[in-house]
């Protein structure tokens, strides 16, 4: 298992809980960037959402390219995953923009294909959002172009969305054949794309049943096309890890006290704009991107047991959040992640 987290570019992960003491600044994201690479962490998936979708659209939030370039140049192990949304982005561009920051890495930074979902923050910022299944097909052109920008010396390309003609791009990514693009999907068109054009999966939090049962779902699928399977398979989870089960149900009672307010404010768009498999209601939702499912909530025991559940599933990447962040990070690396290698060299001896 590799342990990837979120970073806290929005002030926190929690929509109940006003102050979690993690400052959306570049400084704060530099200390945790350098912290986890230090204490053992593999990748950061920084969201790219321009309205504070945590605590409320009046909220401060970083913008996600222009800090993953500022942190892939002062860091030297971990991998940087940045969300791109179609809708908000010129493909050639953004080829571009990812060629260079990969080059500022040294073959670090990879892609998180998001075709969106916030219907009121492309309203503000000048985003194109259609009904579901066309943000696929843009999405489709958009992954056409960088990946024949990267691959192509001159490229050309003429499609509904986009007109490419006699573009260069140099120099190319250090990664070849291209960047990894991960991407997230639960519709029928959505794991289509995925299956059809992107090289990894990332998953909502979800239960060990429901993982297993994307996870195999998600390789049947790629076995039906030319493309080799998928490199990785990643979720998302928020984590509360305390010394006794019983401190860490009472985190969990505190965290989810829902209080309406605005950072519920883009609630009834993510739930009417997706095509989710499993319906969430407030409580879920008090945590990012069903970070609750996996139920990661008690001791290092119990967590160490249910991450050896999900490895195997195959799942190989956990998208972790914390908080606060710095303090439950160092927590989790100290005393969550050499349990797992314990456990698992422990089960291998037995056998």
């Amino acid at each position: 298992m590799k342990y990837g987290f979120w970073l806290p570019i929005f002030g926190g992960w929690l929509r109940n809980v006003e102050n979690e003491q993690m400052p959306p600044t570049y400084e704060y994201a530099k200390q945790v960037i350098q912290s986890g690479e230090k204490w053992g962490f593999s990748t950061t998936l920084i969201a790219e959402l321009y309205l504070n979708d945590i605590k409320g659209p009046e909220q401060d939030s970083l913008e996600a390219w222009s800090t993953a370039a500022a942190l892939a140049a002062v860091t030297e192990k971990i991998e940087i995953m940045t969300a791109v949304r179609p809708g908000f982005h010129n493909p050639a561009v953004t080829a571009k923009m990812a060629a260079n920051i990969d080059q500022i890495s040294n073959g670090r930074f990879t892609l998180n294909v998001v075709s969106a979902w916030w219907e009121e923050e492309a309203r503000q910022y000048g985003g194109i959002f259609t009904e579901h299944d066309e943000r696929y097909e843009r999405t489709e052109e958009f992954i056409h172009v960088l990946k024949g920008l990267w691959s192509q010396e001159t490229f050309n390309y003429e499609g509904r969305f986009y007109n490419i003609q006699n573009a260069k791009l140099s120099p190319k990514p250090v990664q070849r054949p291209n960047p990894i693009l991960y991407a997230g999907g639960e519709s029928p068109k959505g794991k289509q794309t995925i299956t059809e054009l992107c090289d990894a999966y990332v998953m909502h939090g979800g239960t060990v049943e429901e993982i297993e049962q994307k996870i195999t779902d998600m390789k049947t699928r790629r076995s039906k096309t030319n493309n080799p399977p998928l490199s990785s398979f990643g979720m998302a989870a928020y984590v509360i890890c305390r010394d006794t089960e019983e401190e860490a149900l009472a985190e969990l009672a505190r965290i989810t006290d829902v209080k309406e307010n605005s950072g519920y404010a883009g609630f009834k768009d993510f739930t009417s704009k997706s095509q989710l498999e499993q319906q969430i209601q407030l409580q879920d939702y008090s945590v990012s991107n069903r970070g609750l499912r996996p139920n990661l909530v008690g001791t290092p025991e119990q967590i160490a047991e249910k991450i050896l559940q999900y490895e195997d599933t195959g799942l190989d990447l956990l998208l972790l959040q914390f908080s606060p962040q710095l303090e439950e990070m160092e927590f989790f690396s100290k005393r969550v992640m050499p349990l797992v290698e314990e456990k698992r060299n422990s089960r291998i001896l037995e056998k």
